[in-house]
């Protein structure tokens, strides 16, 4: 008898534990969904490619840009950081440029995102 109340009250225990960590997943995914959306980066972003080539300008820049295939060098303009991606879905490791700074990107880096 003693070994069936011991396993009833461990059940007990293990349904409060889930029970309580399914609440608290919940509770996060409700503040998650409640926070503000991220601003957009206010500015420039230059992309200097060849001597041949004029520099790229992206003004106010949203979302995952994709860069120019010769990009060299990244100039943030902006008033957030910029992360730089290797692929162009700026999925990844990132290159993270704070504003008022530049930097050399990898060759065939493909994509950056301002904010």
């Amino acid at each position: 008898m003693v070994r069936v109340q011991t396993a009833t009250l461990c059940d007990r225990s293990a349904m409060r534990r889930t029970t309580t960590l399914a609440a608290l997943f919940a509770t996060a995914a409700l503040l998650g969904l409640a926070a503000p959306p991220a601003q957009a980066a206010t500015g420039e972003v230059v992309v200097f490619s060849t001597e041949l080539q004029p520099l790229d300008v992206y003004r106010d820049p949203v979302g995952c840009v994709k860069l120019p295939l010769a990009a060299h060098v990244l100039d943030n303009q902006t008033d957030r950081p910029v992360q730089v991606f290797a692929d162009p879905f700026c999925l990844g490791p990132a290159l993270t440029v704070q504003p008022g700074f530049g930097s050399h990107v990898p060759p065939g880096s493909g994509s950056f995102r301002a904010g």
